[in-house]
């Protein structure tokens, strides 16, 4: 039995290992560093933020644990700052 190598064979084999290799090279797009949430924690206070929606809540002071909800749309609309209260 001869082992003969043919182009048709030669061009399927180059294309088959160019397939895997795109196939393995492509990421999900969810797997973004750092995830749906991230949060900063700073001498004063934590921030948790969601990347999706662009909400946030803040604890400026860690004695009261006291929360604030905010959205980053709604505070750019109308230039408040949420940390100071209602």
């Amino acid at each position: 039995m001869k082992n003969q190598l043919d182009i048709k064979s030669t061009v399927i084999g180059f294309l088959s290992a160019a397939l895997l290799i795109a196939i393995f090279s492509f990421k999900s797009s969810n797997t973004e560093s750092g995830g749906k949430f991230q949060t900063d924690v700073s001498e004063n206070g934590v921030i948790i933020l969601d990347t999706e929606s662009g909400a946030y809540i803040i604890a400026t002071d860690m004695t009261g644990y006291h929360w604030t909800k905010g959205n980053f749309a709604n505070t750019h609309q109308i230039s408040k700052d949420n940390t100071r209260g209602k």
